[in-house]
């Protein structure tokens, strides 16, 4: 099939989801790239959808998912086989007692439906509270938590679902009398905001330790901690979504040891398959009892299936035998560097944010006025790709555009910055562009 003969059957017989599709065939991928159909390599700094922690083709997943399919890769749902097990044993180990038990799914969305129909379960309540910039997945109970996108055109939403104010040190109104960000009295106006709402019938809040698609917004240090005496006072569960910032990818295992709050419930998808549908939910015993003596049901097709098990084992023998959460890190701070680097030369960028090997840069077209740059932004993401970098960039209402930058945690050096020469090539040249007129 020619390459027109492609796009015209897909423009004749594909459903549209979401944003512009890229202007490319993709045809195979190996490590940091990804190789369209004219044989040009695309540094994937997205990780496909931020998700192929161990780039692509990895070897030991390519042996995982070799292996499973030859021996075992589904099962009835209620079978059970020593890959799920050793998994959940697995997982526990590397996470605080408190989250000792594992459901496993396979999409970040149904591991957010499934906890929050736990916290629903286990305490009694109906109400939800997440971010008004959020992203918690596409279903149901994921949709209504969900704040980012997707609200318009589809009647009611979960009833009892709230907004907190998304905490963007950058963009938000409130302010100490030095000008510093003041996200303690934001926090508590939303807080406020919530419980004049409520019916008394708090079951969880839900929130991402670092906020990808709402802007890579990372919370305040003591936000969580907050957050989690809050919900205690009311009987709610504390929800972590870690489907972006889990296994490594912030420098950490998990984003939320930096703070030193233990959620009730802890998600898990995306970097938990490198790039294969895998997800998981965690919780401790006494939830988990709670919720079974009430009936909690989430008998899914593929729940418990072992062919998912054994590729996210093998993501975490590669994360350890490889020591990917210290290259994370270490990988970050440079990052960190060639991004303020940017920040420097170029009046557009607005903003720099986040840890380890997930940081967004925001860019604007005035930095005291914060007007949002989206002309610069898309034209730069174009130059990127035309130079060899794919790059994404997220346009929410209310805010400038903000590039998401999350390569593999396998990325090398050498790739990484790259991928910064591209970037700043590609930003020059915009920018010498808008400025000729």
């Amino acid at each position: 099939m020619s390459d027109m003969a492609f796009w015209s059957s897909a423009e004749a017989h594909l459903v549209r989801y979401g944003a512009p599709f890229t202007p490319r065939i993709i045809e195979r991928a190996a490590g940091s790239y990804v190789y369209d159909s004219l044989g040009n390599g695309l540094l994937d700094f997205t990780s496909g959808q931020m998700s192929a922690v161990l780039g692509h083709s990895h070897p030991a997943i390519v042996e995982a998912v070799s292996h499973s399919v030859r021996t075992l890769d589904h099962l009835f749902s209620g079978m059970l086989s020593r890959p799920v097990v050793a998994l959940a044993e697995r997982l526990a180990s590397t996470l605080p007692p408190q989250l000792s038990h594992m459901l496993l799914l396979t999409t970040g969305a149904e591991a957010n439906e499934a906890a929050l129909k736990m916290a629903k379960s286990a305490t009694g309540h109906f109400e939800v509270v997440s971010f008004n910039r959020s992203w918690h997945g596409m279903t149901g109970g994921a949709a209504g938590a969900t704040f980012s996108a997707g609200r318009q055109g589809y009647g009611p939403m979960s009833v009892g679902a709230y907004a907190l104010p998304t905490p963007d040190g950058y963009r938000s109104p409130f302010r100490s009398a030095d000008g510093a960000y003041d996200w303690a009295a934001e926090l508590e106006y939303g807080l406020d905001a919530v419980d004049r709402q409520s019916a008394g019938s708090i079951a969880a809040v839900i929130v991402e330790p670092i906020l990808s698609s709402g802007g890579i917004i990372e919370l305040p240090l003591g936000y969580l901690a907050r957050l989690r005496q809050w919900c205690d006072a009311r009987g709610a569960l504390l929800i972590l979504d870690e489907a972006q910032t889990g296994l490594g990818r912030t420098g950490l295992m998990y984003a939320f040891e930096r703070d030193g709050v233990v959620p009730d419930i802890l998600t898990l998808s995306k970097t938990l398959g490198a790039g294969m549908p895998v997800a998981a939910v965690m919780t401790g015993a006494e939830i988990e009892r709670r919720c079974h003596e009430r009936g909690f049901l989430f008998y899914t097709t593929h729940v418990a299936d072992p062919l998912p098990a054994a590729v996210a084992l093998a993501v975490l023998d590669v994360i350890e035998q490889e020591g990917l959460v210290a290259c994370a890190a270490a990988l970050g701070t440079q990052l960190t560097e060639r991004l303020h680097g940017l920040h420097e030369e170029f009046d557009h960028v607005g903003d720099v944010r986040g840890r380890g090997l997930l940081q967004g840069i925001e860019v604007v077209d005035d930095r005291l006025t914060k007007a949002p740059a989206e002309r610069f932004g898309v034209e730069v993401t174009e130059a990127s790709l035309r130079r060899g970098l794919h790059m994404n960039i997220g346009q929410l209402k209310g805010m400038g555009g903000v590039f998401r930058i999350a390569p593999p945690l396998t990325v090398s050096e050498s790739e990484l910055h790259q991928g910064m020469d591209i970037l700043s090539a590609a930003m020059r040249e915009v920018s010498d562009r808008l400025a000729r007129g």
